[in-house]
């Protein structure tokens, strides 16, 4: 079994439009990612979501389950605090979407400094490579980074695995797990994004996975 988790509510996902998105925004976007990675936490709602989780994932999983967690703090801090003392490897292939330049750049900010792929980011959001140092799409970058997650899968020991990561990441994973095309799964996006700390099931049978549902917290 695979078990997919959005980290817990972080203080950016709660304070999106009143904290971290200014304009002008008030650092370089070196500083803006390195923000997002390695300082971010969890809410007090978060804290209890993972409490939630926690219970959860005892009652999904076999008793030692292989953890994997992208590098970001918020996923770190929903590992430890969901899956205590169990040990946990760190992979960047669970890593969020890398902004680069337009690192919490808010809309009107970032056409306005980068016209140039303001059309991408508008009706191809799949295809839009963010500028500057690292910046990747989710079509290209973050797409290939889950499918070598889910290879990787294929060869590991037959075990349960949970796997702390991230909205935008998470849809490059069911694409390639329920084979279906990422720009589907943008535009359900749209209408409805993952619930931070839910978990989305999957079984492996015959060399593919199947989805068997999502569930939801209640907190």
């Amino acid at each position: 079994m695979l078990f997919l988790v959005r980290h817990a509510e972080s203080i950016e996902n709660a304070t999106k439009y009143t904290g971290f998105y200014e304009n002008p925004r008030p650092w370089p976007g070196p500083a803006a990612h390195a923000l997002s990675r390695d300082v971010v936490g969890l809410t007090p709602r978060g804290f209890l979501q993972c409490l939630w989780l926690q219970k959860t994932l005892t009652g999904l999983t076999g008793p030692h389950p292989a953890v994997r967690t992208s590098q970001y703090r918020r996923a770190l801090d929903t590992t430890v605090l969901a899956l205590p003392g169990l040990p946990y490897e760190v992979t960047a292939l669970l890593n969020e979407q890398h902004y680069g330049a337009a690192t919490y750049m808010t809309k009107q900010e970032l056409y306005a400094t980068y016209p140039e792929g303001a059309e991408d980011r508008q009706i191809r959001k799949h295809l839009w490579t963010p500028p500057g140092d690292g910046g990747e799409s989710l079509a290209d970058g973050v797409l290939r980074r889950a499918a070598a997650f889910v290879d990787s899968l294929h060869t590991a020991s037959a075990t349960d695995v949970v796997a702390i990561t991230h909205h935008t990441t998470i849809l490059a994973l069911r694409a390639v797990l329920e084979r279906r095309p990422v720009t589907q799964l943008v535009d359900e996006a749209r209408v409805r994004k993952t619930p931070n700390a839910a978990v989305l099931v999957y079984e492996q049978a015959d060399g593919l996975f199947h989805a068997r549902g999502t569930i939801q917290p209640d907190c």
